[in-house]
């Protein structure tokens, strides 16, 4: 149950954003009635049209909602195959063979709202509801980064606790704190919708991206899981929280919805038409684009009782149809889903993943714990497996955090990633990253097949680069066994 404060902070804070509103001019850019026609309508087989669509795609041109919606009500399996395997070709041109490592941190599951299908609803009274202190946060990324992790997206729930004030405290918390060689060099940031003022306390800290998820693009079905009287209800505020960053200078901004929670057509719809909003407005689409699909929480029946679960056959739909509309944009595929499903989903254009997570609070120093977790994780292997299974399949595991820190952000990033250029850079770091963890990190096994894939590697960043990228990456590798850290391109 809330306290006092809470529900004191809630209410004052639900009268700022209606007041923010009423002076907003930004229109609403999901119409839910065009969607539900879009997406209603079948697909009538058209071999030529599909042909069109899916050179278009692999000329990094993207696909229209509209398009998106023709290809996702195709039901002809082997067409389904080919839309899978010009999925992972888009990929490889933007991004090239590898997959960029994180860890989720949730920093504080304190939160104000009370979403039916969240395990840290304020009506949870099975959740130990608890924010970590500075020395428990540094014990946490002292375990993180023990593990091999760069990089991590730090997690908070909505309230008085979670504040801007406090995120960007504990961003120079977690920046500060070093573990031999071991560090986070980019922290983005899964949080609640800020006001501009506030984003740019933020990004004052050092923020690489801000992540808000819609959950569900459906303004009907988001009125019945949010309820009336809570920040969250305020669907508009949500849906603009990415537009007010970049308005405060965060470049990076990132979407998501929870799939499962509606029709899986309908969210991919929206969140092609959020990141064209983005686009139009500030030249920058989505940096990254998740879609975690909704998994059991503990004392949370809605799991059980939700008529709109996905399939393991939709989750490979999902992440087609988003890589070839938007090619550019990073796609994220979370823990929630199996090690074994994982390993297929990949193949389909994920660029990222989180790896040996945990995500209960506190979790990495003291294990995992159903009462501090928001949902469970279906993959709980370490981040040296997960690194073992890239490299049997010959993927480079990255760590790279320099486009953030070389200020390659927003529309400088986006026009090297929509030329497909950005690989040129990807890869190479790919590689400097990678030996980082082989050398400080990797188990016997896995650095002994880690050390062959690198090598292929280095033979390829020789055999297609230029002269002059070769021989720096030579150097680098050479400065990092002798003891270097943190080069980068």
């Amino acid at each position: 149950m809330l306290t006092q404060k809470q529900l004191s902070w809630k209410q004052e804070r639900i009268e700022q954003v209606n007041r923010y509103l009423e002076k907003d001019k930004r229109v609403d850019f999901i119409d839910d009635a065009l969607i539900e026609k879009l997406i209603a309508a079948p697909s009538i087989l058209d071999r030529v049209k599909i042909a069109e669509l899916l050179a278009k795609s692999k000329s990094l041109k993207g696909l229209s909602p509209e398009e998106a919606a023709y290809l996702m009500n195709i039901e002809d399996k082997q067409t389904w195959e080919e839309i899978f395997k010009t999925a992972m070709e888009v990929k490889l041109s933007v991004y090239g063979n590898r997959i960029v490592l994180f860890a989720p941190l949730y920093i504080s599951d304190e939160c104000v709202n009370d979403c039916v299908y969240c395990g840290y609803r304020s009506s949870n009274k099975e959740i130990k509801h608890q924010g970590l202190t500075d020395d428990e946060l540094r014990a946490e990324i002292r375990a993180i980064t023990g593990a091999g992790q760069k990089r991590i997206v730090a997690v908070y729930g909505e309230g008085p606790e979670n504040d801007a004030d406090y995120i960007a405290h504990s961003m120079n918390v977690i920046y500060s704190e070093k573990n031999g060689r071991g560090e986070i060099r980019r922290i983005n940031i899964n949080a609640a919708p800020l006001f501009v003022e506030e984003y740019k306390t933020v990004k004052a800290a050092g923020i690489g991206t801000y992540q808000v998820f819609q959950e569900t693009y459906s303004k009907s079905r988001y009125r019945q899981l949010h309820g009336t009287d809570n920040i969250k209800s305020i669907f508009n505020w949500r849906l603009f929280s990415q537009h007010r960053a970049q308005e405060a200078g965060i470049s990076d901004v990132a979407i998501g919805a929870l799939f499962g929670i509606y029709d899986w057509r309908f969210e991919v719809m929206g969140l092609l038409y959020h990141a064209a909003d983005m686009d139009r407005e500030f030249g920058v689409g989505s940096h990254t684009i998740s879609f975690p699909r909704l998994n059991p929480a503990l004392n949370t029946p809605f799991y059980t009782k939700n008529k709109y679960k996905v399939t393991d056959d939709d989750m490979r739909k999902i992440i087609a149809i988003l890589r070839l509309s938007v090619p550019y944009t990073g796609l994220i595929l979370t823990a929630r889903e199996t090690p074994e499903l994982r390993h297929e989903l990949i193949k389909l254009g994920v660029s990222q993943i989180d790896a040996g997570s945990n995500i209960a609070i506190g979790g990495y120093q003291k294990g995992r714990d159903a009462s501090k977790e928001q949902f469970q994780l279906s993959d709980n292997r370490s981040l040296d497996d997960c690194i073992s299974e890239l490299v049997d399949e010959g993927y480079i595991p990255s760590f790279c955090t320099a486009d953030y820190r070389c200020g390659r952000v927003g529309c400088e990033f986006m026009e090297l990633a929509k030329s497909g250029n950005i690989k040129n850079l990807c890869i190479p770091n790919a590689v400097l990253t990678f030996e980082e963890y082989l050398l400080d990190y990797a188990s016997p096994a896995v650095k002994v097949k880690g050390d062959k894939l690198l090598s292929d590697y280095v033979k390829f960043v020789r055999a297609n680069y230029s002269e002059t990228m070769a021989k720096n990456v030579d150097a680098y590798l050479a400065r990092i066994k002798n003891g270097e850290r943190d080069l980068y391109f």
